[in-house]
């Protein structure tokens, strides 16, 4: 068998002010690897699928995999070049029998509403109809009957935060491998569930959703379950949550499927609704407990949905309300970042910071700060169920300002972990608040040190609250704009 392997991977929010370009992208290329190396982040997918073809002898080429911070609309001519590069690559490797894309499934470009369907559309016609094509995706994507009919088998995602994704790597290996074998025939069906929203898979009523799909693929046929959340910041016809079911030939089985768990998931919609509380009530409440750590997410601001992650909303509230023994992080901010590292640790100095990329992020401050920590090239540590992975964050800095520790970085990213703060020997535990620029993901890091998290629907690209969100281009017969679309 030769298998090959590339993908092209972000997430894109079309209100975002911040375009992505190819300097945005980290592009890594096969000439970049040698025969044993691993690629981080959400690159572990690529390990997995080198490691299974080594071990049953086949034949494996690595492309490219480009990867982009989340952020605003791409442009048509980079998507176009990282697009027609890998192809390019896989005419080259031709013939082959497996191409395995691990993808996000919510790429805009001028253009292109649906990048991944243009892409898999392209890989199609040049393997043909006997190649098998998998796909991974992030479980904030849209999904097209297109991008389907032009598969073998797409997985998603089924944990977020996102500690699955080497998980479902190995299920889709497994899944496409059976198919080029014979041994298996992959059948697909998708159900629209009409709701668009933002679903935590650690609580109820979504932990035990997902432990329910996982239980019902032990049965027969049953190859794959999953939930295609949507990305909602992203005004594009296709968004909206959709159900997929995978099977062993047997399409109506498929169908079957994928609506029981559509409409079973319809049916918890009210239990979903987000309880984000407005900026003020949330730091409020926060501030008003006794005792114990409590981690407010910044959601409006989270790098990881394409905000720019520089907004001073939350900081301003918290020196209004001289508030003490809070951290804060991460403000992207390189100006700032490259002033205090000139002035090195212990420095007292005068510094704008935050508050630079628009009106989403409010003003900047100009504070008294004292630089009590910096690290060149910093990194965070993202949990995965096989173990921590390490984040960039670029060059950053810890300033501290009337009580407040407030991280500052380089290179602009979501909080993933709580070594944002200790890897500048900040005890997150002996803070009585932090206050983390993240939707979600920074639950798993968080949650076992946090004696409360509270959600927080402040100022921000990326609202939680969807029913604020400026739609022209959705279709909103969806709840929570209809509360029965199906009726």
């Amino acid at each position: 068998m030769k298998v090959f392997a590339g993908g092209i991977e972000t997430e894109t929010n079309t209100f975002s002010p911040m375009p992505t370009g190819m300097t945005d992208f980290e592009v890594i290329r096969a000439a970049d690897l040698d025969a044993t190396m691993d690629l981080g982040g959400f690159g572990g997918p690529f390990n997995i699928f080198r490691r299974r073809c080594q071990e049953r002898g086949w034949d494996y080429i690595f492309s490219l995999y480009a990867f982009a911070q989340p952020a605003g609309t791409t442009a048509r001519s980079v998507y176009e070049s990282l697009r027609d590069e890998l192809l390019a690559a896989l005419e080259a490797a031709m013939p082959v029998d497996i191409v395995l894309l691990p993808l996000h499934g919510a790429m805009v470009a001028e253009g292109y509403d649906d990048c991944e369907t243009d892409l898999v559309t392209r890989v199609r016609e040049i393997v043909g109809t006997d190649a098998k094509i998998g796909v991974e995706l992030d479980l904030h994507c849209d999904l097209t009957q297109t991008l389907i009919d032009m598969t073998d088998a797409v997985v998603i995602f089924k944990e977020y935060p996102h500690v699955d994704i080497n998980d479902r790597a190995e299920e889709l290996f497994s899944i496409i491998a059976d198919a080029a074998e014979r041994k298996t025939r992959p059948t697909m069906a998708i159900f629209d569930c009409k709701m668009i929203g933002l679903y935590l898979t650690p609580v109820e009523p979504m932990r035990a959703f997902v432990e329910a799909m996982i239980a019902r693929e032990k049965e027969p046929a049953v190859l794959s379950l999953s939930l295609a959340h949507c990305f909602p910041w992203a005004d594009v016809p296709t968004c909206g949550t959709q159900m997929l079911a995978v099977t062993d030939d047997d399409p109506e089985l498929a169908a079957q499927l994928a609506r029981e768990f559509g409409k079973r998931l319809f049916s918890m919609r009210h239990e979903l609704d987000p309880n984000s509380l407005p900026l003020d009530q949330a730091l409020d409440k926060a501030l008003a407990r006794a005792s114990g750590l409590v981690v407010v997410a910044d959601q409006s601001d989270n790098a990881g949905g394409g905000a720019p992650s520089d907004s001073t909303f939350a900081l301003r509230a918290l020196l209004e309300r001289g508030a003490t023994d809070v951290a804060l992080g991460m403000i992207w901010d390189p100006v700032a970042v490259q002033v205090a590292m000139s002035a090195g640790e212990g420095a007292t100095l005068d510094l704008r910071l935050g508050g630079k990329m628009g009106p989403m992020s409010g003003d900047p401050l100009d504070l008294r700060l004292t630089v009590a920590g910096i690290i060149a090239d910093m990194k965070q540590q993202w949990t995965q169920t096989e173990g921590p992975v390490a984040i960039d964050c670029g060059d950053s800095v810890a300033l501290h300002c009337q009580g407040i520790d407030i991280i500052v970085n380089s290179q602009r990213g979501q909080v993933l972990s709580p070594t944002v703060f200790s890897n500048f020997g900040i005890d997150p535990q002996s803070k009585r608040l932090l206050v983390v620029k993240s939707t979600q993901h920074f639950y798993a890091g968080f949650s076992p040190i946090a004696d409360e998290i509270i959600y927080m629907a402040g100022p921000g690209a990326i609202p939680p609250l969807f029913t604020e969100i400026p739609y022209k281009r959705v279709d909103l017969n969806k709840y929570p704009w209809v509360d029965d679309p199906f009726a």
